[in-house]
């Protein structure tokens, strides 16, 4: 019997692309323009490229998922404010790649002003930005500066006959993503379905996982859930770290065979409709921890779950830090891993040979998503509704002579994704299970 599949949530309609750009457009001074590329293909041996993935900003902006567009966005504009340049109708390339959009294509699906093919982009993008006085664009990427320079080539040509000089260019991206940081009910939709793939893959991989297999096969489990449920794959490169590799904080080879006796480490999410799924569970391969693995587990997930309960309005990321430092400090001090005075042991960081990570970052459509942490140098910036992040704190014990055997070489995280709601939190990824009993009860033979 072939597994069930999720339904799909609505994708995020045309009306609030166009939103999203009245809402940027007007944020910039009179007489600017906005130059946002989409992302190209990338070459990944010969004649053959990597799967692609547009750019997460130019996205935001329009929904189009085709490669070498480019948005333009011209406020005042009478003839359509939003234009966009995108891969030229070829016969002959679509019958090997697919269909394209074409200019027709891009105006009615995705509610754009005007669309031209690239064929015409060098003619007609100059044009479109003579006479505009700033142009704002992510300085982090060369075509547009390439843009940038052009124009002002061409405006200071155009000074000569009375046009407006082109002033300069500024970042464009700090405004579209502090806009991205706040997630719309449509987005959270897609989150809550990104994580809901990715507790299903991560239930899949406790349920098969035994000593003899190998971290690769697990992998295979979970990235066989993302894609079956309609997912593009993983959302990041898969981590699937048993026994010491746990330890890794990156650790992606994935090529070790599981032990008995042993903890593994999965790290792991979905991607769908370029948001991010980010789960990370920790559980012994044979389907019953050991009493020193137990101990250090609960002392991660009496944080982790203490940490969940924090996420409300108004508080910051630093304070949930603080308190899960805190509690993993006083933790590895009951267990004799750290000893001395528990604000000392805080102070001197000693517990950063245990725990080298922060506890959150934001989620969205890049997995470890964009938007400010800090109003300024000595403020952090308070949760708001519609925020998302994770929470994973995690243990990561040395092979080392002056540890206990017992606790060497055990890696744990446990990693769950948040949205901040008016009231408090939802948790996105509660359908995977984090406690000893109930990581048990589900590993345990039938």
């Amino acid at each position: 019997m072939l597994p069930d599949v999720l339904p799909r949530p609505p994708a995020i309609p045309s009306a609030e692309y166009h939103q999203r750009r009245e809402t940027l457009m007007a944020q910039l001074p009179p007489n600017a323009a906005v130059i946002v590329p989409g992302a190209s293909l990338v070459t990944r041996s010969h004649d053959s490229e990597y799967a692609f993935r547009q750019s997460s900003d130019f996205y935001y902006l329009t929904g189009i998922g085709e490669p070498d567009a480019l948005l333009v966005l011209l406020p005042g504009r009478e003839a359509g404010q939003s234009v966009v340049f995108c891969q030229d109708r070829d016969p002959t390339m679509e019958a090997w790649t697919g269909r394209r959009l074409g200019a027709q294509g891009v105006v009615t699906m995705h509610g754009v002003d005007q669309a031209f093919e690239n064929a015409e982009r060098e003619t007609l993008l100059l044009e479109l930005l003579a006479g505009r006085e700033w142009l704002y664009l992510p300085l982090d990427q060369g075509d547009a500066l390439d843009i940038a320079e052009d124009a002002l080539s061409q405006a200071k040509a155009g000074q000569r006959r009375g046009h407006p000089m082109l002033k300069g260019w500024m970042d464009i991206s700090p405004l579209i993503h502090a806009m991205r940081q706040i997630k719309s009910e449509s987005e959270i939709a897609l989150l809550r379905h990104a994580a809901s793939i990715s507790a299903r893959a991560h239930v899949r991989a406790m349920q098969v996982a035994r000593p003899g297999l190998s971290e690769y096969q697990l992998q295979a489990e979970l990235e066989h859930e993302f894609v079956w449920q309609g997912g593009s794959g993983p959302a990041y490169s898969t981590i699937v770290g048993s026994g010491a590799n746990a330890c890794v904080l990156h650790y992606i080879e994935n090529s070790a065979p599981l032990a008995d006796g042993e903890l593994v480490l999965i790290d792991a999410g979905a991607e769908f409709d370029l948001y991010a799924g980010d789960i990370t569970r920790t559980f012994p391969v044979s389907g019953r921890f050991s009493d020193a693995q137990r101990v250090l587990y609960q002392v991660v997930l009496d944080a982790q779950e203490r940490a969940v309960a924090a996420v409300q309005p108004g508080t910051t990321l630093a304070e949930i830090h603080q308190g899960v430092v805190s509690d993993l400090t006083t933790g590895l001090m009951e267990l004799g891993l750290l000893e001395g005075d528990l604000q000392t042991c805080i102070d001197e960081q000693r517990y950063r040979r245990f725990y080298l990570h922060s506890t959150s970052h934001w989620l969205g459509l890049d997995v470890h998503d964009v938007g400010t942490y800090r109003l300024d140098a000595e403020t952090p910036c308070p949760l708001e509704p519609g925020m998302v992040l994770t929470v994973e704190p995690g243990l990561y014990i040395p092979d080392e002579a002056d540890i206990p055997a017992a606790y060497r070489g055990i890696g744990i995280r446990i990693e769950d994704d948040v949205v901040v709601t008016a009231q408090g939190r939802e948790v996105l990824t509660h359908q995977v299970p984090k406690r000893v009993a109930d990581i048990e009860a589900l590993m345990a033979p039938d």
